[in-house]
């Protein structure tokens, strides 16, 4: 019995394959290409369709329609639309989007020569330009024209018999033959056994068995690309749907999720204000611990806001948590804990001695350290005279102070160990009543003056719990009450992102499939001869190139030897007396190599 594979014997995919060498012996095959001489059996080893790159369309609109078809749903062509699609992808995370116009206003502010090109180019919305969509739209076709007569081919292939043996088994990659002394239907029968034992598909046809196995690897391929076509649809569910907003909340304070209540909010295509869902939460308390010693003293160790939360018109409170990297989902919306800080409280009163404004007055921190600025705006102050002016303060605060020459007041740890508010203080005209919108952190002195005390210095003082600035004229005075923790929260809401998770799970499942397993078709034939013995061939066919089909026409070859055991050849005897080696028998060779196989 001799077992032999041929270099390069890799099965042609399409009947486009190159030419295989010619057999001198037999004239009927001069000329003819090896995917002609196997016929059906070494046609459909893959669903991939033709490559009709390089042939000409035929003449006229119908020829160059369907030309250019056959390209755009090939599979090199929806590889470049998905490496365009990448590119085209990268404006939209470096440069600034309409979903966050203040960004895009200070682009434009600090480049004004580049941003009106940028403009009229769609940069500022990446992923709602015709070019972007261009490309998106391309490849949903593409994938869509290539998977569906996939599909189609794969199914039929699944349902029609393995392909009956081709006439020549010699022209085979891997092949064997042996002489037994069994009759051709024992063979087929044994043959049939032993295949489908290791789980091939057979079809019998006469005294030859066709088997066939690996449609994992196309099931693989297939699904590779339907979850390549999910992703695309996740991603595109997600880009129209995406919203989101930011809200600064703090310490007793609520949140009731409707426009209103926003400080900011960009809205998606299919996902606008009046889509929200009715929940909303309260800060209860925030927990907040640093490290001490060593060398990241003052590093975060702890953040977590301490929330209850409703879902619902009619939902009742539960309790919960949000921490970093640790969002909550709401009624399907996540929300993220984003920054946190502290909120002076303060208590201003005007020169009426009446309270003009009692609150907490959050304060943006500046550093790790919690230094922090704010502003106090009194829009309800009266003077003297009863006539409005209103009242202003401006200044830090700093939860452990400290003061230098160099730094001047600030912070040299980010707990309430010493806390301390430092404060100058205006009077005028807040603007607040011109219509225009005004950052509620930042102070606008254009029609306020400072107030300076006696002796014309700047009214200021290092206030700490339970001190209280007097302001010069008897305009009224700011008490400092204490301090409370403020967070800032994103809410999001993102469709998608489940379909886009599973289509990559099952991107990866089926690419390891398409990868890992192999299609492969061997062949068993039983001719009876006239010398009253049965000549078995058996050849295999595999769609890469590789020695495992090889490998498995020997074991298949091996496990047909106690029915179909090999005839020894009369002029030699046993190599011992345990009898015949079914892998080396008199008057056959032993399993040969590749290259052995390929000289001979």
């Amino acid at each position: 019995m001799s077992i032999t594979q041929k270099n390069g014997g890799d099965a042609a995919e399409t009947p486009a394959a190159s030419s295989s060498p010619q057999d001198p012996e037999d004239p009927g095959t001069a000329g003819k290409s090896e995917s002609e001489e196997l016929g059906a059996a070494g046609a459909q080893l893959s669903t991939q369709p033709v490559d009709t790159l390089a042939q000409a369309p035929g003449l006229g609109l119908i020829g160059w329609a369907r030309w250019m078809w056959r390209q755009l749903t090939s599979m090199r062509i929806a590889l470049i639309l998905l490496f365009l699609l990448s590119l085209a992808a990268i404006p939209g995370s470096l440069i600034p989007q309409h979903s966050d116009q203040l960004k895009v206003d200070a682009f434009k502010k600090a480049h004004p020569t580049i941003s009106p090109l940028y403009e009229r180019l769609g940069m500022f919305h990446v992923y709602s330009s015709p070019w972007f969509s261009a490309i998106y739209i391309l490849l949903f076709v593409s994938l869509a024209g290539c998977i569906v007569p996939r599909t189609w081919q794969f199914v039929g292939q699944l349902r029609s018999k393995p392909p009956a043996a081709p006439r020549n088994l010699t022209r085979l990659p891997a092949y064997s033959t042996w002489r037994t002394d069994a009759t051709p239907e024992q063979v087929s029968a044994a043959a049939e056994r032993a295949l489908r034992g290791r789980r091939f598909r057979t079809s019998v046809t006469g005294s030859s068995v066709a088997a066939e196995k690996g449609y994992l690897r196309e099931a693989g391929n297939l699904l590779f690309h339907v979850a390549l076509f999910g992703l695309l649809i996740g991603f595109a569910a997600t880009s129209l749907e995406a919203a989101q907003g930011g809200k600064l909340i703090v310490e007793g304070d609520g949140f009731t999720n409707n426009p209103t209540q926003y400080d900011d909010f960009s809205g998606g295509t299919l996902y606008g204000k009046s889509d929200l869902k009715p929940f909303g939460f309260s800060l209860d308390s925030f927990d907040a611990s640093y490290a001490r010693t060593g060398p990241e003293r003052g590093s975060g160790r702890k953040f977590q806001a301490n929330i209850h939360y409703w879902n619902g018109a009619d939902g009742k409170p539960v309790k919960g948590s949000i921490s970093v990297n640790h969002p909550l989902s709401i009624g399907g919306e996540q929300v993220y804990l984003i920054s946190h800080g502290y909120a002076p409280v303060v208590t201003v009163k005007d020169a009426q001695g009446n309270i003009a404004y009692q609150g907490a007055v959050p304060f943006l921190p500046q550093d790790n350290l919690g230094t922090a600025i704010g502003v106090v705006k009194v829009p309800d102050a009266l003077g003297k005279d009863g006539k409005p002016d209103e009242l202003a303060f401006r200044g830090i605060f700093t939860p452990t102070f400290a003061l230098d020459k160099v730094q001047g007041p600030h912070s040299s740890f980010p707990a309430l160990d010493y806390p301390a508010l430092i404060l100058n203080a205006y009077h005028g005209d807040l603007g607040l009543d011109a219509g225009l919108p005004q950052n509620v952190y930042q102070l606008d002195t254009t029609h306020m003056t400072q107030l300076k005390d006696d002796n014309g210095e700047l009214v200021s003082k290092a206030l700490k719990p339970g001190d209280t600035l007097t302001l010069p004229d008897g305009r009224g005075s700011l008490r400092f009450d204490g301090v409370k923790t403020w967070a800032s929260f994103t809410i999001s809401h993102q469709a998608g992102n489940e379909a886009a998770l599973v289509s990559g799970a099952a991107a990866i499942l089926g690419l390891m499939g398409s990868l890992f397993i192999q299609r492969r078709r061997i062949w068993v034939r039983a001719l009876p001869q006239q010398d009253g013995t049965t000549l078995v061939e058996m050849g295999g066919l595999g769609r890469s190139e590789s020695a495992r089909i090889a490998d498995e026409i020997g074991d298949v070859a091996l496990q047909l030897q106690p029915d179909a055991p090999a005839r020894p050849d009369p002029d030699e005897a046993p190599d011992d007396d345990d009898g015949p080696d079914p892998a080396r028998t008199p008057g056959n060779s032993a399993p040969q190599t590749a290259d052995e196989g390929a000289r001979a």
